[in-house]
Order: C-alpha cells, then sequence, then structure tokens
C-alpha cells in the first residue's frame, strides 16, 4: 500500500512540476512590458492517470542542448535538475521543425517490454555518467509506466511539446551527464542541484 501511495505522490509531483514549468514558460512569454497582460489561455496539470500531450508556443529560457531527430523533430532541453527526492527531471521541447505532420517513431520508448505495453513515450531516454560508466535508465512507478511524458503519436508541423523525463540521481559529485534518446543526436548536459 504505501508502495503505491508513493507511486502516486511521485506522479503528482511530477505533474505538479510540469504544471509549474508551464507556468513559468506563459509567464515569461508575456508581452512587451504592459502590466495588464494576461496569458491568452490558462496551463493545465495533467491527470493522475498521466500527462497528457500539451503545447507550449514558444521557448523563453536558452536550451540546455538541442538534438535533431528523424522526419524534422528538435529536441530542445530547458533544464536538467536534480531534485531532493534523489532523481534528477529533464524538460524540454519537442518541437517538429519538417514541412508536414511528423508520426512519433515508436524506437522513442526504447526496446523494454513493460514500457512499450504503455504506449508511446520517452521511454528509451538514457543519462550516461561517461567517466563512471554508468548509464541510467527513465524510472518506472509500480505498475511499469515510464516516469516522462506519454500519451503522444503525431506532432505537426511547427508544433511544439512540452516534455519531460526523470532518471534516478547520480553521486552528488557527478554533473556533466550524455543525454541520449534513439533516433536522436547524443548531447552533453549539466546537471544542476
Amino acid at each position: 500500500m504505501s508502495m503505491r501511495f508513493a507511486a502516486k505522490a511521485r506522479r503528482g509531483l511530477v505533474a505538479l512540476t510540469v504544471a509549474a514549468g508551464l507556468a513559468a514558460g506563459v509567464t515569461g512569454c508575456g508581452g512587451g512590458g504592459g502590466g495588464d497582460d494576461k496569458p491568452s489561455g490558462p496551463a493545465s496539470a495533467s491527470t493522475a492517470d498521466g500527462p497528457g500531450p500539451s503545447t507550449q508556443e514558444g521557448e523563453s529560457e536558452q536550451p540546455l542542448a538541442e538534438l535533431r531527430g528523424s522526419d524534422g523533430l528538435l529536441l530542445r532541453i530547458t533544464s536538467a535538475e536534480r531534485d531532493a527526492g534523489g532523481f534528477v527531471t529533464v524538460n524540454g521541447t519537442l518541437k517538429n521543425d519538417g514541412a508536414r505532420t511528423a508520426v512519433i517513431p515508436s524506437a522513442l520508448s526504447g526496446n523494454e517490454t513493460e514500457i512499450i505495453k504503455n504506449g508511446r513515450s520517452l521511454g528509451g531516454a538514457t543519462l550516461v555518467d561517461p567517466k563512471g560508466k554508468k548509464r541510467y535508465y527513465v524510472l518506472r512507478d509500480t505498475e511499469g509506466r515510464p516516469l516522462t511524458t506519454t500519451g503522444f503519436t503525431t506532432l505537426k508541423s511547427g508544433a511544439t511539446l512540452a516534455v519531460f523525463m526523470q532518471f534516478p540521481a547520480p553521486p552528488a559529485g557527478v554533473t556533466e551527464l550524455d543525454f541520449q534518446l534513439p533516433t536522436f543526436t547524443s548531447a552533453g548536459l549539466k546537471v544542476s542541484g
């Protein structure tokens, strides 16, 4: 029972983190100096069943890394933060830079049966500690669902999707990691926190 409670609490924390990130993005993308500018629509948190697709129009932060994938897909990583609970959460946006609607490759989910049976996700992502020679995989809840953005199959031309992935944290002294996602180029990340 306590494991199930912990998983629900963790999902709630992730949903809260995503909602806060979206709210910060909406605030950062506000208008040009007028005090009465308001966001055109509310930012919404995902449901308890798991995060669903959401889009974010602009990116006000300088990305930590940009990775190119197949069919014009571009992943911009905006943060990689060590959480107090022993996790590293990677946030970013997935954008379709192509001229046509892109079908999200199933390879992004990875090849583990337990993750694949939960639908499309970014469950194939890994963080690699090149000095310590360790690879960190996306975390899963007690029911095998990956702690990452799920439930997306296509992305229209020019559209963006806010994404996150949660990994176990490497030792405290490790701040330089390589981020890998199937069908995308690799990139080095500096983990904060």
